[in-house]
C-alpha cells in the first residue's frame, strides 16, 4: 500500500508523456504537489489541464534537461521537493558502425547527462528520494540496440554511486521492458501492434507493458524509506525470457 503523498513536493522530469505522465498522475492521485518539467511548453500545459481536479495539485515548467544554463536556472530558484524523478530522454536507435556520432552523443546527452544535470543540481530533502528511469537493456543487451543498453546500464551505476553520495537522500532506478508509450506512435498502427504482439509471446508475463505499471514501482520506490541504490526491473521478466 503506498503513502498518500499528502502535501509532498514532487518534481517529474520528462512528466508530459508516457511514463512520467503516469508518475505525475499517480502521485497527484494521492495528494502531492507534483511540478511536471519538459521541454515542450505545450505538452506541459497539455499535461496540466489533464490532471485537473487531481487529490494534488500539478503546475509545470519548461525545462530542457540537454542544456546547462536551462537546469541551473530552474534549479537555482527552486524550494527542496521530497521527491523527484526522471524519466525525460531522446536516444536515436541504431548499429554502433552505422548510426552518426552525432546522434550517439545527442542521446548520451539526453538520457545520462540530462540525469546527471538534474541530478547535481536539483535540491532534495533529507530522507527524500530520487528516482531515475532506465530501462533492461542495461541488464540484457541487444545487437540492435548496444548504445541504449549502455546508457541505461550507466544510469544504473549512476544512481548507486548517488546513492552513496547524496546519502541520506535515497537514490534508485527502475528498469522497464517494452511499454506502451508514444514512443512508438512513429510506427504505423498495425506494425505496431504486431511489434507487441511479437514481444508479448516471448516475455513470462505474457504482454507488454503499460506506463502505469512503472509509474507503481517509481512510487514504490519514493514511498519506501529503506529503498536505496537500487534497481527495479520491471519487464515482465524480460532480462530473463
Amino acid at each position: 500500500m503506498f503513502p498518500d503523498f499528502k502535501d509532498a513536493r514532487v518534481l517529474v522530469v520528462g512528466g508530459s508523456s508516457g511514463i512520467g505522465l503516469a508518475a505525475a498522475t499517480a502521485f497527484a492521485a494521492r495528494g502531492a504537489n507534483v511540478i511536471i518539467a519538459s521541454r515542450s511548453r505545450d505538452k506541459v500545459d497539455a499535461a496540466v489541464r489533464g490532471l485537473a481536479g487531481s487529490a494534488g495539485t500539478v503546475t509545470g515548467a519548461t525545462v530542457d534537461i540537454t542544456d546547462d544554463a536551462s537546469v541551473a536556472q530552474f534549479m537555482s530558484t527552486a524550494e527542496p521537493w521530497d521527491h523527484v524523478v526522471i524519466t525525460a530522454a531522446q536516444t536515436p536507435t541504431g548499429a554502433v558502425r552505422q548510426l552518426p556520432l552525432a546522434d550517439a552523443y545527442a542521446a548520451m546527452d539526453s538520457k545520462f547527462w540530462g540525469a546527471y544535470r538534474v541530478a547535481r543540481a536539483v535540491p532534495i530533502r533529507a530522507q527524500g528520494s530520487l528516482t531515475m528511469v532506465s530501462g533492461f537493456l542495461g541488464v540484457r543487451p541487444s545487437k540492435a540496440s548496444v548504445l541504449q543498453g549502455a546508457i541505461n546500464a550507466s544510469l544504473d551505476a549512476l544512481g548507486r554511486g548517488l546513492a552513496l553520495e547524496l546519502s541520506p537522500v535515497r537514490v534508485n532506478t527502475v528498469s522497464p521492458g517494452l511499454i506502451a508509450t508514444p514512443l512508438w506512435d512513429k510506427l504505423d498502427g498495425a506494425a505496431r501492434q504486431a511489434m507487441y504482439e511479437s514481444v508479448a509471446a516471448r516475455l513470462p508475463a505474457q504482454r507488454i507493458g503499460q506506463p502505469e505499471d512503472v509509474a507503481q514501482a517509481i512510487l514504490y520506490l519514493a514511498g519506501t524509506g529503506f529503498a536505496t541504490g537500487s534497481t527495479v526491473l520491471v519487464d515482465g521478466g524480460g532480462a530473463i525470457g
